[in-house]
């Protein structure tokens, strides 16, 4: 027979579980990390690979009512930075039985956006997946990377155009971001 349970208010706490020895994974990490290698981007500490570095115009008409980039072209930006990386990928990556579409997206605004600027949007792969590719980005500004203006993520899934069933992420972009 099941014991009735508490009420949330009442139950004492879980001690949390410990995690799996994260002063050797940290030690092992900087084992295999040369000290002559340059720091790579902060887009993510456990970023597995930067992908692109695109440089871009802020254009007038990117401009809201308040004389900043407006919200949404962030994203704008962030899309036009992927396209450029997928046009330098080496192989088959889109067809008529793959195409890759956007699942998710998130991005936190960090400081506003003014025109005439000059910008970088900075791409890194965060996660590989069976059928998806999570991509990190930072828009900064071109002369000084530390002047961060968003990051955030953005879920690509591949999918069968014809199902919209997901496939495999296609062996070309599995070995451009690996």
């Amino acid at each position: 027979m099941n014991k009735p349970r508490k009420p949330a208010a009442t139950r004492k706490p879980r001690p949390a579980k410990p995690s799996a020895a994260p002063a050797a994974v940290a030690t092992a990490a900087a084992q295999d990390t040369p000290s002559a290698a340059p720091t790579p981007s902060p887009i993510e500490p456990a970023t597995p690979r930067a992908m692109a570095r695109v440089p871009m115009s802020v254009r007038w008409g990117d401009l809201d009512a308040f004389n900043h980039v407006n919200n949404a072209t962030f994203l704008v930006y962030a899309q036009e930075a992927r396209l450029a990386w997928l046009a330098e990928v080496k192989g088959s990556w889109f067809d008529e039985t793959m195409m890759p579409v956007v699942a998710a997206a998130q991005v936190n605004f960090r400081r506003q956006l003014a025109w005439p600027a000059q910008i970088v949007v900075e791409l890194a792969a965060r996660r590989v997946g069976n059928s998806s590719l999570t991509i990190a980005h930072r828009i900064v500004a071109a002369d000084d990377a530390s002047c961060v203006y968003a990051d955030g993520e953005v879920v690509m899934v591949w999918i069968n155009p014809a199902t919209g069933a997901s496939v495999p992420l296609p062996e070309a972009i599995r070995a451009a971001v690996v």
